[in-house]
């Protein structure tokens, strides 16, 4: 349990991320969403969001049903990895996709004196319109325009979960795997977030048919293009 000083640093900290948030929503564009979520409650991670059309989430949603590939859930970890210290960790400006549609993201994630982190502060912009009215400016022929996609509400963070694993896994075979399709699949886990929640490296172990520790090393193993990646 952290300490009263600690939990009033992680208090003021949300406080002063709320009003950025809400003072930067308004004068950005509605293809912008930004969110911040709680990391330790990640069943209804997201305390406020702008713009939450974009991914359909709202607040109380789980930190599962942002967009896919978004190297966040990377940035948790490798702020979980270090040794002390309250430095945010971020990554700026990475491609993420939702739903057929291309997205701009960046996320900082926010540690306390202890160097856990608690709070991530996540921005993507829909930039689908863009490129497709860049495409008709270079071609100048007319195009059509995608169907507007409605909000869906995310489905609850089992499903979540069993979805991830379950694409993880279709990805580098459903049978008997080697050890390198193994790990594949679990940085495609990694990528998707599900070992930032709880029980998310047992139920990648069982679907693997390994233990827990071997998903450990396997993470330990994915560590090194992480960092390289900084």
């Amino acid at each position: 349990m952290p300490s009263p000083a600690v939990l009033a640093h992680r208090h003021l900290v949300l406080q002063v991320l709320k009003a950025a948030l809400t003072t930067l929503g308004s004068v950005i564009g509605r293809n912008t969403e930004i969110v911040l979520h709680d990391l330790e409650n990640p069943e209804h991670s997201v305390l406020a969001i702008v713009n939450g059309q974009v991914s359909g989430r709202v607040v109380g949603s789980p930190v599962l049903g942002g967009p896919q590939q978004d190297r966040g859930f990377a940035a948790v970890m490798q702020a979980s990895a270090g040794q002390g210290g309250g430095e945010p960790v971020v990554i700026p400006d990475y491609p993420t996709h939702l739903n057929g549609r291309t997205l701009r993201s960046a996320t900082a994630v926010f540690r306390d004196a202890d160097g856990t982190p608690f709070a991530s502060l996540c921005v993507n912009a829909d930039i689908t319109g863009l490129t497709a009215a860049q495409a008709f400016l270079e071609q100048l022929q007319p195009l059509l325009q995608p169907a507007a996609q409605s909000p869906v509400e995310p489905a609850d963070m089992a499903l979540l979960m069993n979805q991830i694993i379950q694409d993880s896994l279709a990805r580098h075979g459903l049978g008997k795997m080697t050890k390198q399709a193994k790990v594949e699949a679990v940085r495609v886990m990694q990528e998707r977030g599900l070992f930032i929640v709880k029980g998310g490296v047992e139920k990648a172990a069982a679907a693997l048919g390994v233990s827990r520790f071997t998903v450990y090393n396997y993470l330990e193993q994915l560590r090194s293009p992480i960092d390289a990646a900084r």
